[in-house]
């Protein structure tokens, strides 16, 4: 697909990962629009796309907040009238042991890893299936593989936007729109420093590598899609 021209939302766009996938996509000639809480991080990351020329919308939005997500696509349509990709990436997490978690922080988690993306693939899809096209991206974790002590709650999340994907991605198919799942395993991010402290950063993924994996799959041809891909850190277990 040609790049140049379409518009994304990208969720968590302040940092990390959701920040590269956005500088990515502007580099392609994608307008961006960039969606997280933190409207301060949001203006760097507007300056870093507008250095080199590139488009993007800044729309504060907290994706645990419905009216704040109607918010975001409602700004997106009227700005440019369309949606072609949706990146879910916003994400939090919180550790602990089940037995004294705290329903207060497991719905925290729920609200945004699970049911911000449900809402989000809700909103898009009232654009893209009009359009009979579009690209939906949903961030996924190996949290989905392996089962981490003291992540259960926050792996719950993701094994439910997993399931929430690959039921989505056969029932929109017929309307020409493609949906995938990304699994980064340690990524060099603020995230990272609360769920696997004990990793050495020098082993950590950059998050650059995961915004290169977007744009591969985006720029596939027409007769080609990934549903899936796993990028783990090179120093850990294959498989």
């Amino acid at each position: 697909m040609d790049l140049h021209g379409k518009t994304a939302i990208v969720t968590g766009a302040s940092m990390g990962i959701g920040k590269a996938i956005s500088i990515a996509l502007a580099k392609e000639g994608v307008n961006v629009v960039l969606a997280a809480r933190t409207i301060e991080k949001l203006t760097e990351v507007k300056k870093d796309i507008k250095s080199f020329n590139g488009n993007s919308l800044i729309v504060p939005t907290d994706v645990s907040s419905k009216k704040d997500i109607l918010n975001l696509f409602d700004k997106t349509k009227k700005e440019f009238g369309r949606l072609d990709i949706l990146v879910n990436n916003a994400g939090i997490f919180t550790g602990g042991n089940l037995v004294d978690f705290s329903i207060r922080d497991y719905d925290k988690i729920m609200n945004i890893n699970l049911k911000g993306v449900f809402i989000c693939c809700q909103q898009a899809l009232k654009i893209m299936i009009p359009q009979k096209n579009g690209f939906i991206i949903n961030i996924s974790s190996n949290a989905v593989f392996k089962g981490y002590p003291e992540q259960s709650v926050y792996s719950a999340s993701k094994h439910g936007v997993v399931g929430l994907t690959q039921s989505l991605a056969n029932e929109i198919q017929k309307d020409g729109i493609c949906v995938a799942l990304v699994h980064p395993g340690g990524v060099d991010t603020d995230l990272i420093k609360h769920s696997r402290p004990d990793i050495d950063k020098s082993l950590l993924i950059p998050p650059e590598d995961i915004a290169k994996t977007i744009i591969y799959m985006l720029n596939l041809s027409d007769n080609s899609w990934v549903d899936e891909i796993y990028i783990r850190r090179r120093a850990a277990k294959p498989f």
